[in-house]
């Protein structure tokens, strides 16, 4: 069954204007993070090493998926929404639909390089792999800085906190949908790149105030075994740089 997408225009009954859209810093946090590791992590791979380039090619994959849904759930939740109630907005709506579209474009021009690095770990192929990523990595930093400046302040003005929540369920029930074709640690690995997104001086606080005590009990019985796995996996041999 398709999803189905939440509507624009009028609030829904019984919702008001006006959303904390703070949780979005935390996600382009984690995506400048990704992509600027990722092309690092790619050339440090030795020639012939297939482990290791598999390893690698692995997170590189859930890289490209979850930039794609990421930009597909915000297609479907903001751009209708903030044109039909702030027109003003429309200028900046404008220029995010023409850079998803130059996002997509990239990604379309980087994913096929995948198999074929991954099947021979060839430097040169990793070489061009990484920067092509450099320059997705490039137009994304610029992408979230002016959606930061330009369209968040509009979201919280406009939008209900419902509204902006969907974009959060609807991320987590698809990434559950695909557990059996992404690995079943991807729940694991989003919660915990999300809390190390958070400043260690305030992590302790958001967890408390965003995570369900159940889902909180969850992550240190469970989830953070598996997401500390996965970054021991991806550096083996040094700490995890940090986010920014």
């Amino acid at each position: 069954m398709a999803t189905r997408l939440p509507s624009s225009g009028a609030l829904p009954e019984g919702q008001h204007a006006g959303c904390d859209t703070s949780g979005l810093i935390l996600v382009h946090r984690i995506f400048r993070w990704l992509y600027r590791e990722l092309p690092l992590l790619i050339r440090d791979v030795r020639p012939g090493d297939l482990e290791r380039a598999a390893i690698v090619g692995r997170y590189a994959h859930l890289d490209f998926y979850a930039l794609h849904m990421h930009h597909e759930t915000e297609d479907a939740a903001l751009w209708d929404r903030l044109t039909a109630r702030d027109p003003a907005c429309t200028v900046h709506v404008d220029q995010m639909r023409a850079q998803h579209a130059v996002v997509a474009a990239q990604l379309g021009l980087i994913e096929p390089q995948l198999d074929p690095w991954v099947a021979t770990a060839d430097p040169m192929l990793g070489d061009g792999f990484a920067a092509d990523i450099e320059t997705l990595r490039d137009t994304l930093r610029a992408h979230l800085r002016q959606e930061e400046d330009d369209i968040m302040p509009v979201a919280g003005a406009v939008l209900s906190q419902q509204e902006w929540d969907w974009m959060e369920e609807h991320t987590r029930a698809t990434l559950a949908s695909q557990r059996k074709e992404l690995g079943k640690d991807i729940l694991s690995l989003q919660l915990g790149l999300l809390i190390a997104s958070v400043p260690e001086a305030e992590r302790d606080e958001w967890m408390h105030k965003n995570i369900p005590a159940p889902i909180r009990l969850l992550y240190l019985l469970l989830m953070k075994r598996q997401y500390d796995r996965a970054m021991r996996e991806l550096y083996p041999d040094r700490p995890v740089p940090a986010m920014e």
